[in-house]
């Protein structure tokens, strides 16, 4: 019997050109600071218009993952998906992004879904549904918010890494200081509270009260995904005035003759909030640039407290 298969779509017409939007949706690397429901999206590979990607989202209110098989089409402006690696409840999805102009300046979005459940199972479906429901309407509506943006789309998300270094230490010492964020009130000053759950394992969520330069407090949220001893990758939820989006990855590695840790960050800076958060006659650079020294000097707190932590374990012989 061939299994039951349920159909959606989800529109939007946004004052945007359709190259505009097709762009935003080709580049899966913005999606975590874009797109809602995405915590985290990665090219694997790619060959001409074909790719493979994969995703973690949060559906349903828990944080699930899997890979899709894209064909990319720039001159028809569509995109076709199809997983190739599902979880459960889903047994198949596959669908098309398309972008069709609209007269006066306006584009069209359409988002398409087919879908199968683990063993037909008619909840299951319908779970998957509620899911798709929710994310397609939420992410059209802010692939429309960022797109009638009058700024070029590398200035509306922008991303920075920093680095550093140490001798003689464990990069797995140097992980467990940033995976333990539970810890940071005691071992960071910048930060003054952190309510961190895990569950199930090697996934976060954290909320953060971050004390800034002049004294001001900001709580932000964040959903981590943590691979022991490799990497954190992260998304805000919950975001200070000033963005839009931010995510961001920590890589642990070794070194020559010790451990690196890697701070990389994709920022949106939301034009509307530059001068009502940083005064009047602010500009959208200036805020761009608070942002990365900001979120520069954070980072560089953080990795210089891990290596410096990692230097103080003693490792029994």
């Amino acid at each position: 019997m061939s299994p039951l298969t349920r159909e959606m779509e989800h529109s939007r017409v946004v004052r945007a050109p359709a190259d505009r939007l097709y762009a935003l949706v080709a580049d899966v690397s913005r999606w975590p600071v874009l797109l809602g429901p995405c915590v985290r999206a990665r090219q694997i590979e790619r060959h001409g218009a074909d790719e493979r990607i994969e995703l973690w989202a949060r559906t349903n209110g828990r944080v699930a993952t899997w890979t899709s098989r894209r064909t990319l089409d720039p001159v028809a402006l569509r995109i076709s998906f199809r997983q190739d690696r599902s979880t459960a409840p889903v047994a198949s999805m596959s669908g098309e992004w398309s972008f069709h102009p609209a007269g006066d300046g306006q584009t069209r979005i359409v988002l398409t879904h087919a879908f199968t459940a683990v063993d037909d199972d008619p909840r299951s479906l319908e779970w998957i549904a509620e899911a798709v429901d929710r994310n397609s309407v939420e992410e059209l509506a802010a692939l429309g918010g960022f797109a009638e943006r009058p700024h070029p789309l590398e200035q509306l998300v922008f991303s920075f890494s920093d680095r550093v270094e140490a001798s003689g230490v464990d990069p797995a010492d140097v992980y467990d200081f940033v995976h333990r964020s539970d810890l940071w009130p005691e071992r960071l000053p910048h930060v003054g509270r952190v309510d961190l759950t895990e569950d199930p394992a090697g996934v976060q969520l954290m909320e953060v009260d971050t004390v800034t330069s002049d004294g001001r407090t900001h709580t932000t949220a964040s959903i981590r995904l943590c691979v022991p001893g490799e990497r954190i990758s992260y998304k805000q939820t919950v975001l200070p005035d000033l963005l839009s989006g931010h995510g961001g990855l920590w890589e642990f590695e070794k070194s020559a003759d010790g451990a690196a840790i890697v701070s990389h960050h994709t920022v949106a800076v939301d034009p509307a909030a530059v001068e009502r958060v940083l005064g009047a006659g602010t500009t959208f650079d200036a805020a761009c640039a608070h942002v990365r020294d900001t979120l520069g000097a954070n980072s560089h707190a953080t990795m210089g407290a891990a290596c410096a932590y990692a230097a103080s374990v003693v490792r029994r012989p």
